[in-house]
């Protein structure tokens, strides 16, 4: 897993990070597409407060300190950009860039050379800026988000919000809802490479298709009531409905602002309306009937639904939940991690001298139920780490089982052959799981190649073995086959770069 986070955006605010960068502008190494970034250290940032400027009173070097001051406040901008080149934003951020490189292009050195050095980084600093603001919105991974949340677009405007506009009811069903899961999947797979702007796009995006996932699937539906009811209390009833109907308008308006479907409708306007719901059902009278009563609590609650989703996208550019290294329940993940690779670095230092007794089972159980309780908050991305973190522990825990069944099997003369073969092949996948569990490169690495073709050829050979009738055979090569397919799935999740 790919859990790259960016060290200026951990260990210091964006002000440190701003004199980072204006001092390697004039003085130290030109911005280099955002690795400066992503890797500066403390060394890095004392060599360049050690850098002392040239001239510091002469006009040249003047005004490349104004041209420095705008790109301090351009550098954040640039560097957090989540969108695409026709967005509007980047069309300004382009346009004052050059515009800043045309100034740094203008200025007279005299022909000395210092100044002439401090000019050219000044423009390769603008430059790289540029370039990595290009880069970002032309990402292969940014427009892969983009083209996923296109096709949500069209999904939700077929079936939520057009058929709404036009006065009919909205088309949600399992079919919606399982279409909606496919595209926040494919979305969790879309590799970032660790950079902010991909990092951001990717978390709006799962956020705003999450939110639509939650708004359809948590509709309320109007209760039917048993009658007669009091006067008083039918016309709450009545009121309730008419609010749950108001209810209804909002969620496809906040499913339409969310995808970008909506020009008139704003997250203000829509935050209002909801609000003034709220208030018409506080002010009603409920007492003395509790189906009532829980009815418009129903109600109130799908309110505050929906204005948690404005609340968030509201947020929108200035959250940092992108940053799930950041997240406490991704911390927890990571520290069971991190303590499953050291149970089964010693399983294996074990095991390679044919030491059975180091086999802590009960503490991979205890790291399941730890996990198990971790809270994902309906994210897609917490959820695949943790998924991914319980695929690690339960290979240990059956690398283990095996190991022991190995150990303690006694086959008796009256073994059936085929059986016999099976086991065979289950001894061989031990040894193979052994290699893979300690496995830490890449799917081109030769290594790879060559686990892979080994596990295939112990899938071959299970398919050769004739159980000629006999029901156990049968069994046990049944789940040898599964167990080595297992092997070889995760030996690709460990391969797969996948990232939070």
């Amino acid at each position: 897993m790919d859990n790259r986070v960016n060290d200026e955006l951990d260990g210091e605010t964006f002000q440190q990070l701003l004199h980072r960068l204006t001092a390697a502008f004039l003085f130290g190494k030109p911005f280099d597409g955002g690795k400066r970034m992503d890797n500066g250290g403390p060394q890095q940032q004392q060599h360049m407060e050690q850098q002392q400027p040239y001239h510091p009173q002469h006009p040249a070097m003047m005004r490349l300190y104004e041209v420095q001051k705008e790109v301090a406040s351009l550098g954040p901008q640039v560097c957090t950009f989540s969108g695409l080149q026709n967005d509007r934003d980047y069309k300004r951020l382009e346009r004052e860039l050059t515009r800043l490189l045309l100034e740094v292009d203008q200025v007279d050195t005299e022909g000395k050379p210092e100044l002439q050095g401090a000019r050219k980084r000044a423009a390769q600093e603008v430059e790289g800026l540029l370039r990595y603001l290009e880069e970002n919105a032309t990402h292969p991974s940014r427009l892969a988000i983009e083209d996923l949340s296109n096709e949500a677009r069209a999904l939700v405007d077929d079936r939520v919000v057009a058929p709404q506009r036009a006065g009919g009811v909205a088309e949600i069903n399992d079919e919606l809802v399982d279409a909606l899961q496919g595209l926040i999947l494919k979305l969790t797979q879309v590799k970032t490479e660790g950079r902010v702007p991909l990092r951001k796009a990717r978390y709006r995006a799962l956020t705003r298709l999450c939110a639509i996932q939650d708004v359809v699937e948590g509709r309320t539906q109007q209760q039917t009531l048993s009658l007669p009811l009091s006067g008083e209390t039918h016309e709450a009833v009545h009121r309730i409905n008419q609010v749950m109907v108001k209810v209804s308008v909002a969620r496809s308006q906040l499913v339409a602002l969310l995808m970008g479907l909506s020009g008139r409708d704003s997250c203000a306007h829509l935050s209002r309306l909801l609000t003034e719901m709220q208030v018409e059902l506080d002010a009603l009278d409920v007492s003395g009937n509790a189906a009532i009563r829980n009815y418009r609590k129903q109600v109130v609650e799908e309110i505050n639904g929906l204005l948690k989703h404005v609340d968030l996208e509201v947020e929108g550019d200035d959250t940092r939940r992108y940053d799930l290294a950041q997240n406490n329940s991704i911390r927890e993940i990571e520290a069971v991690r991190a303590h499953v690779v050291h149970l089964r670095e010693g399983i294996l230092r074990h095991c390679a001298v044919g030491d059975l007794s180091f086999r802590p089972k009960a503490e991979l159980q205890s790291l399941l139920t730890h996990l198990d309780q971790v809270d994902t908050a309906k994210n897609p991305c917490i959820r695949e780490a943790r998924r991914r973190a319980v695929v690690e522990v339960q290979a240990v825990i059956t690398f283990l089982d095996l190991r022991e069944a190995l150990a303690r099997r006694q086959p008796g003369p009256a073994e059936h052959p085929a059986h016999r073969a099976v086991w065979l092949v289950l001894g061989s996948l031990s040894d193979l799981q052994a290699q893979v569990l300690g496995f830490d490169g890449k799917r081109v690495d030769k290594s790879y190649m060559m686990l892979e073709e080994l596990l295939t050829k112990q899938l071959l050979a299970l398919d050769a073995v004739d159980p000629h009738g006999d029901e156990m055979t049968k069994v046990a090569r049944k789940q040898a086959v599964k167990f080595a397919q297992n092997i070889l799935n995760y030996l690709d999740m460990k391969t797969d770069e996948w990232e939070y």
